[in-house]
């Protein structure tokens, strides 16, 4: 299991037993606690299957060896769609053995589908699935994905999912004192498409290629910006059993969200050394490196990809937190979804030269 306390595993343990009665946990392990063997890559290829922006006029860009280049639509009369959420194709290899990873889903299904479709995107290729946190914009794609793909996906498909916290109920700010529905991924509708849940509250190596965080230390000056409301509930198999992470007073109760569970995919390439993807970054881009360097023991940092969740940062704390990404010393950096132009243009003003854009469709190459 993991290294809870034995109270706090029983508990979890009751809360587990209490779902799958329910229909709603079936097929969930939990990472195991302790040291992982972090494996090394030759070569990583991430296609961007689902961003905010689409430019048709992207041109290739390189910088210390990362390579960008533009992904077109396989049909002139039928555009790459761009939606407010993310969704990656991770395709590593070691020597001869390749291996296909997607991490999130974007927001709608009809995004995903369409633009896998466009770019001419094997499903029967994945392998496995990953979720970065359960936030919509990440997740809301992912059933419709799916439905449509489920028969060309292997039989014993497997979801890395950060940790319990992802499935509970969030909701948006609709004004002062309004909130509004923002989902709730169901693990009864995952276990109807007969897929295997690891949640990684603790680092693991996902086939045998790519690891996760676990649960990131926050020791760093960030902090994590305003975004959804979460609910600690947990009722007929759906919500989030908090009891084994949270005091016994959290439970039904609806605050600020500090996404507990949120990781990072991680990859450590061949002599070029870490590269780590944060889908969002709610619980800070510097603590979410600072902890792939922990779990792996590697100290060299080659990219940092993904969203930032920067876009709503104050200008003195953003200049901050830039200038501890600066430290860290990453050959490229390459912000994504909620990063925030405002992220991009200050990163490119203390960082020259490392700072790499992309659009939907775009290839990241890293060791070819």
């Amino acid at each position: 299991m993991t290294d809870f306390n034995r109270r706090d595993t029983l508990k979890m343990s009751a809360g587990f037993a209490l779902a799958a009665a329910a229909g709603g946990f079936s097929c969930i392990e939990m990472a195991k606690a302790g040291p992982i063997d972090v494996p090394t890559i030759d070569k990583l290829s991430v296609r961007v299957l689902v961003d905010g922006a689409s430019d048709i006029f992207f041109k290739p860009q390189e910088v210390n060896g990362v390579k960008i280049e533009p992904g077109r639509s396989a049909d002139s009369l039928r555009p790459l769609h761009s939606e407010w959420g993310l969704s990656l194709l991770l395709e590593p290899q070691r020597g001869d053995e390749k291996r296909t990873f997607l991490l999130d889903y974007g927001w709608t299904p009809e995004v995903i589908n369409d633009n896998m479709e466009l770019l001419k995107v094997d499903p029967s290729k994945i392998e496995t699935l990953i979720l970065s946190h359960g936030h919509f914009d990440h997740w809301g794609g992912l059933l419709g994905f799916l439905a449509k793909h489920r028969k060309d996906l292997p039989a014993d498909l497997t979801m890395y999912a950060g940790g319990e916290d992802n499935f509970c109920q969030r909701y948006a700010r609709a004004g002062q004192s309004e909130l509004s529905n923002f989902g709730m991924l169901d693990r009864r509708d995952l276990a109807k498409q007969n897929v295997k849940l690891v949640l990684c509250e603790s680092p693991v190596v996902i086939g045998g290629q790519a690891f996760t965080t676990g649960k990131i230390t926050r020791s760093s000056i960030e902090k994590v910006l305003p975004n959804t409301m979460v609910e600690f509930k947990l009722k007929d198999g759906a919500g989030c059993n908090a009891s084994h992470y949270l005091p016994a007073e959290m439970e039904g109760k609806i605050v600020p969200d500090e996404h507990i569970h949120e990781h990072a995919t991680c990859f450590n390439l061949k002599d070029k050394g870490l590269i780590v993807i944060s889908s969002c970054g709610h619980v800070g881009i510097v603590n979410s490196v600072r902890q792939a360097m922990e779990v792996s023991g590697v100290s060299k940092i080659h990219a940092i990809m993904g969203g930032f969740h920067l876009g709503p940062a104050p200008a003195d704390y953003l200049t901050q937190v830039v200038s501890e990404i600066g430290k860290l010393n990453p050959d490229a950096l390459i912000p994504m979804h909620c990063s925030g132009l405002n992220f991009t243009q200050e990163a490119q003003r203390q960082m020259p030269g490392k700072v790499l854009t992309t659009t939907t469709g775009s290839r990241i190459s890293f060791g070819i």
